[in-house]
């Protein structure tokens, strides 16, 4: 009878790209813990303004830099921040579907996708003009642009960054997302909007759907259901914007080494599920008892990828890239308000659910 080798017993996962299952449970487990934490910790009075994904990366960076993170844990972390992720990128598709768009109109959706491109346009600018590193400069512009720390996160899995950069990214549209959600109610009575126009506002511009939400809702509740479908129909950019991204990363590597043959981009599958995932949604055919806890899975997801990330951010480092980059956040902020806000009364569109 042939010996069977221990170890060749637990490389069995190696064609699935999978770890041994034995050296990714304690840092599955732990990220899965904080991110469980977070969702308590957002319970908790004060804290209902950050979102659980938020609090995840905080909670994980404290405890990596009071308490130290495990060496056993290392292979579960990377497995959260890698298969963990893209699966809630996936998932995030479930909450998606076309019908939205036809409700934000044909106005309202320029106004987004223009909104967009040049707030990630203008960020990359900014950012060579304040010499931030190039792959920071990008997580700022997707999350200021996109939706927030998941679009930080979808973004890093194309340009590679530091777990520094994705930390810094998301303290960025953190702090500059919650002073959105603090002002713009205020401006909307200075302005006299209408429910509409806040609403598109609010979902063209405040970087996370939390925080969209908090700002939109204030106004009423039209200007809330307004701006939430603004707000997702904004989400199911992030494809289109990361597979941009892709291919222009992988451009500049073919160049840099001066092989052609090397900007030809691969798609990567976690926006093919994403894509596929909102073409589901929009068959109608999942009931909603399917698609909520759905949506609650996938933020959990998102949690635990973004504890996992920060148990492996180190605030030395963090303190390291200085006050450039937030100054890059800053004024991607500014530009993502103003320019929105401009376009809004610019069209001259009574938008109507």
């Amino acid at each position: 009878m042939p010996v069977t080798n221990p170890e060749q017993q637990q490389l069995t996962l190696a064609p699935l790209g999978l770890p041994p299952m034995a050296r990714v449970l304690p840092g599955l487990f732990l990220s899965i813990f904080i991110a469980g934490l977070a969702y308590g910790v957002h319970l908790m009075p004060g804290f209902g303004l950050f979102s659980p994904l938020v609090l995840a990366i905080m909670i994980g960076m404290a405890f990596h830099n009071l308490v130290g993170t495990p060496q056993q844990a290392k292979a579960g972390i990377k497995f959260s921040l890698k298969r963990i992720l893209r699966a809630g990128i996936v998932l995030l598709g479930l909450q998606l579907t076309l019908s939205q768009v036809v409700a934000v109109g044909g106005a309202g959706l320029a106004i987004i996708a223009l909104t967009l491109v040049s707030t990630f346009m203008f960020t990359l600018w900014l950012g060579r003009v304040l010499k931030v590193d190039r792959k920071l400069t990008e997580l700022i512009a997707a999350g200021t642009s996109i939706c927030g720390a998941s679009a930080v996160l979808a973004a890093n899995a194309v340009t590679r960054g530091k777990d520094e950069d994705v930390a810094y990214a998301v303290a960025c549209v953190t702090v500059f997302g919650t002073l959105s959600m603090l002002i713009y109610p205020m401006a909307a009575g200075v302005l006299a909007m209408s429910s509409h126009q806040f609403g598109l506002w609010a979902g063209s511009s405040i970087h996370e759907v939390a925080q969209v939400i908090a700002a939109a809702y204030q106004r009423g509740e039209e200007a809330g259901n307004f701006g939430t479908i603004a707000k997702l129909t904004r989400v199911m950019m992030l494809a289109p914007t990361v597979l941009a991204l892709e291919y222009f990363t992988i451009r500049r590597r073919g160049d840099a080494s001066g092989s052609a043959e090397k900007a030809v981009p691969a798609i990567p599958w976690f926006v093919i599920g994403f894509i596929a995932m909102v073409g589901l949604a929009s068959t109608g055919w999942l009931p909603e008892r399917v698609i909520a806890p759905a949506g609650m899975f996938t933020r959990f997801l998102l949690a635990v990828a973004l504890a996992a990330m920060g148990l492996e951010t180190d605030v030395r480092k963090l303190a390291g890239e200085g006050l450039r980059p937030a100054f890059l956040g800053a004024g991607a902020w500014i530009f993502i308000s103003l320019f929105s806000l401009a376009l809004v009364f610019t069209a001259g569109v009574t938008f109507a659910l």
